[in-house]
C-alpha cells in the first residue's frame, strides 16, 4: 500500500488504506476557482461555501481514521472573494481577476447566496477550520504562507493578496511534532531580552509565517503545492520511514518531498492522467528506506 497513488475520488479512496498514516499534508482545491473536469460533484465546485467546508470535513474525518494517534495535519488552503454576477444570476468566487483563475466550467449555482455581500472576503480558511475543529480535530495552529511573488492582482480598493494560510492540526491531545528539525538559525541582531533568543544559541524556533515563493512545474496543473512549504511539514509531523498521505496528490510534489526526506508516501488523485508525471517526479528520489530504520 505505501508508496502507492490511489486514483478515485478521495472520499472513497482514503477508506481503502489499510497501513498506519503518521500524518497528512495537503492542499485541496480551493472553492469556485477551477473545474478540473471529469467528475460533477468534484470538491471545490459546490453550491455555496458552507457545502465545500462540509465536503472537506467529510475527507478529513475519513483522514482521521488512519492516522495513528500521534498523527497530525497540515492542510494549506487560500480564501475566495464572493463576486455574484446578475447576468448569469449565478455567484462565482475567484481569487484574483486574471482569466486562467475563472473555472472553465462554471458550475450552476442557483440563487444568490444567502448573507453574503458582492466583494465580501469570505473567509474560507477559518470557516473550514472552526468545522474541522468541531469535528473533533484539534485545532493547534494557524501558519501564515507569505508569497513574495504573488497573483498580480489590479485591485485598487485593497493590498494585493499575497497570504494563504496552513493550520496545524492533531487528532490527540498529544501528538508528535519534532521541534529540532525545523529550527531556524539565529541572526547576531536577534539576541537579547526581547527578541525571545537566548545569547549564544545558534537556533531558534520556526516562527509561525513562512516567506515561500510560488514555483510552477512545468506539465503540472497551475496549483503545484512549493517544495519548500511542504518540508518543514513533513520534517516537523514525521519520522524516516513513517507514511505521509496527500489526499489531493495533484502533480505529486508531496510524494517527491516526502521520498527525498526518507518517508512513504500514499496519495489520492481524481485524475489517472496524472500517472506519469507523478512517477517521473518520484522517480527523482530512489533512497532506500532501509538505512532510515
Amino acid at each position: 500500500m505505501k508508496d502507492t497513488i490511489l486514483f478515485g475520488d478521495c472520499r472513497k479512496t482514503i477508506s481503502t488504506i489499510t497501513e498506519p498514516v503518521k500524518m497528512c499534508v495537503t492542499s485541496p482545491p480551493y472553492y469556485g476557482l477551477r473545474d478540473y473536469g471529469g467528475e460533477e460533484n468534484q470538491i471545490g465546485m459546490e453550491e455555496s461555501p458552507e457545502k465545500y467546508v462540509d465536503q472537506l470535513v467529510e475527507v478529513f474525518r475519513n483522514v482521521r481514521e488512519v492516522l495513528t494517534d500521534d498523527g497530525t495535519l497540515w492542510l494549506n488552503i487560500g480564501d475566495s472573494y464572493y463576486n455574484y454576477r446578475s447576468d448569469g444570476n449565478y455567484p462565482k468566487q475567484t481569487v484574483s481577476k486574471t482569466r486562467q483563475d475563472l473555472p472553465t466550467k462554471t458550475p450552476v449555482r442557483g440563487n444568490k447566496l444567502e448573507g453574503y455581500k458582492s466583494k465580501d472576503l469570505i473567509g474560507i480558511p477559518w470557516l473550514l477550520a472552526f468545522a474541522l475543529r468541531k469535528d473533533g480535530w484539534y485545532l493547534r495552529q494557524d501558519i501564515i504562507w507569505n508569497k513574495p511573488n504573488p497573483m498580480p492582482e489590479s485591485v485598487k480598493d485593497r493590498c494585493t493578496k499575497s497570504h494563504e494560510y496552513i493550520f496545524l492540526l492533531s487528532k490527540s491531545k498529544n501528538y508528535y511534532y519534532d521541534n529540532e528539525a525545523i529550527k531556524e538559525p539565529t541572526k547576531e541582531s536577534e539576541t537579547g531580552s526581547y527578541s525571545g533568543v537566548t545569547k549564544g544559541n545558534t537556533t531558534k524556533n520556526k516562527r509561525s509565517v513562512w516567506s515561500v515563493n510560488k514555483k510552477p512545474y512545468k506539465g503540472a496543473h497551475f496549483a503545484t503545492f512549493p517544495p519548500e512549504l511542504i518540508e518543514p511539514c513533513i520534517k516537523a509531523g514525521s519520522q524516516k520511514g513513517d507514511i505521509i498521505l496527500d489526499p489531493f496528490i495533484g502533480s505529486g510534489t508531496t510524494a517527491m518531498v516526502a521520498k527525498s526526506l526518507g518517508r512513504h508516501y500514499i496519495g489520492c488523485e481524481l485524475h489517472e492522467s496524472y500517472n506519469d508525471l507523478i512517477q517521473n517526479r518520484v522517480s527523482q528520489y530512489t533512497i532506500n528506506l532501509e538505512d532510515f530504520v
